[in-house]
């Protein structure tokens, strides 16, 4: 039952933002991937500092070493994305990050390839942390999910545009978009099989997904809404953010009572 869940969960998450991408103009996706990115790192944070930190701090590993974890954790992943295997696509031309013209067809023309293949390392890795979390509890698998999901649905709206302004086809860059989300559901089997039997190691596991969290919000999402912008424009981002924050505040009180 564990692995159905692993699989839907990681499979849901690779779908619904290709279903995104799909069913909207570029012009609207451009419009509201703002919006998301600021709900994402409201749901990233609220999910890696109120539920699964906790969770892995009332095992019996110790603090120190979970802490050493964490650290460890964060610096793994600054240096993946140094080497580009763990980056985002939240930036299109019209997103006001004020790239020069042809920057989209740059970033999938020569790097394209590399694009899909941190792409798809990045969600062979939110695979195993899923899987991680479901063999800990189904309800902090469930979390967990939904967190990735948040976060992978801007992502990958980012690169759906970015490959589209490249020149690709709306239908193979939705292609590519969902092979790459598929990788997912490959970490999430693979991480059943070779975490599975290893139960000491999940608090560590929890801790790594808690650190690629806070991560992606702190390095990568709050970033790009550090613009100057007008008060109405910082209230809603403030408001989104606030609404991934009361979601996952929300989904947990809810949990907690079943």
């Amino acid at each position: 039952m564990t692995l159905l869940y692993i699989v839907l969960a990681t499979f849901a998450g690779g779908l619904l933002s290709v279903l995104l991408a799909a069913s909207l103009t570029v012009n609207v996706l451009g419009r509201i991937v703002h919006h998301l990115v600021s709900l994402s790192a409201g749901v990233l944070l609220g999910t890696a500092l109120l539920n699964i930190l906790p969770e892995a701090f009332e095992s019996k590993a110790s603090p120190q070493s979970l802490f050493m974890t964490l650290l460890a954790g964060l610096l793994f992943f600054f240096l993946l994305e140094k080497a580009e295997l763990y980056r985002h696509g939240h930036h299109h031309e019209g997103d006001e990050h004020h790239h020069h013209h042809g920057f989209d067809k740059h970033q999938a023309g020569r790097g394209g390839w590399t694009v899909l293949l941190g792409d798809s390392i990045h969600n062979f890795c939110d695979g195993i942390i899923i899987a991680a979390a479901f063999l800990t509890d189904t309800r902090l698998g469930m979390f967990t999910a939904l967190a990735i999901i948040a976060h992978e649905i801007p992502q990958e709206v980012g690169d759906y545009i970015v490959l589209l302004n490249a020149g690709l086809s709306r239908r193979k860059a939705l292609l590519y978009n969902a092979m790459s989300g598929m990788a997912a559901v490959v970490g999430g089997v693979v991480g059943y099989v070779v975490v599975g039997p290893w139960e000491a190691l999940f608090p560590y596991l929890l801790v790594v997904a808690s650190s690629s969290f806070i991560y992606v919000a702190v390095a990568d999402l709050i970033p790009q809404l550090q613009h100057r912008l007008s008060a109405k424009d910082t209230a809603a981002q403030l408001a989104w953010l606030g609404v991934g924050l009361a979601i996952v505040i929300f989904v947990a009180s809810h949990a907690h009572h079943h």
